[in-house]
């Protein structure tokens, strides 16, 4: 059996309870090198078989896997955040389709939640933006058209923007030009929750020059959006004295 795991966003504590487990069975974990914090494997059994994908082409990955399988081995391929999000896991699964080998898969604490607590974040504020749009700039991967920068620049909601750290002119100038105004709040995170994290808030227009004077180049989430600063926003109706719910009554005055 093989389990893809989420490692969560860095700090150790921050897998699930499940994911926790799964390593303590493991015989064979294969871990997505620098991305995923180390001290997860010691989780794992002292005998257990570690394998560092950074090192590894797709072939390779599941050559372990089957090998694995063929052994009786329980294997727990470990990726960083939630796999669900820019984890190459589909291509994966396909093969162990292909293969007849069964996989499950345990979801883990993506960056941009881990950055939200770091922050202390409400992405969601009424009156602000009740969306959050993930989304990355094109690199080795493509991004469709239809999902350009830009066109999600114009909704003026809350973004969270992976994989383009080393692009942030480009990433200020097409959030612009999309809708946003350069003086929107926005966040540059380097390596959420991790020990050596590093977070700070500027604006869309500032965010190079932000990178520039603390020397981040990578590994790093991009927060933008009126929600980053939090001013302004309307109170939640659910906690109102004069809003019913299935559980209280509204209070007359």
């Amino acid at each position: 059996m093989v389990y893809f795991v989420g490692a969560g966003t860095g700090a150790v504590d921050l897998i699930t309870v499940r994911g926790m487990r799964l390593l303590e069975r493991a015989d064979v974990i294969i871990y997505a090198g620098s991305l995923v914090n180390p001290k997860l494997l010691e989780y794992g059994k002292t005998d257990c078989e570690v394998h560092d994908s950074a090192r590894l082409t797709l072939e390779e990955v599941i050559a372990i896997m089957e090998k694995a399988e063929r052994e009786g081995k329980t294997t727990v391929r470990l990726h960083t955040g939630d796999p669900s999000i820019y984890g190459a896991v589909r291509e994966q699964m396909d093969e162990l389709d292909r293969l007849g080998i069964f996989y499950e898969s345990c979801p883990g604490v993506s960056a941009c939640f881990g950055a939200a607590a770091s922050l202390n974040l409400e992405y969601t504020l009424p009156g602000v933006s009740q969306s959050l749009i993930i989304t990355r700039m094109e690199g080795k991967t493509g991004v469709p058209e239809k999902e350009s920068i830009e066109s999600f620049a114009a909704h003026r909601a809350t973004m969270a923007i992976y994989l383009s750290a080393g692009m942030l002119k480009e990433l200020s100038e097409r959030l612009i030009a999309g809708g946003y105004d350069g003086k929107t709040p926005a966040a540059l995170i380097y390596k959420a929750t991790w020990p050596e994290e590093e977070a700070y808030i500027c604006s869309i227009e500032t965010l190079y020059a932000t990178a520039l004077k603390h020397g981040i180049t990578k590994t790093a989430l991009v927060l933008a959006g009126d929600a980053i600063l939090h001013g302004h926003y309307e109170k939640s109706r659910l906690y109102a004295a004069d809003f019913s719910t299935e559980f209280r009554r509204a209070k007359e005055e």
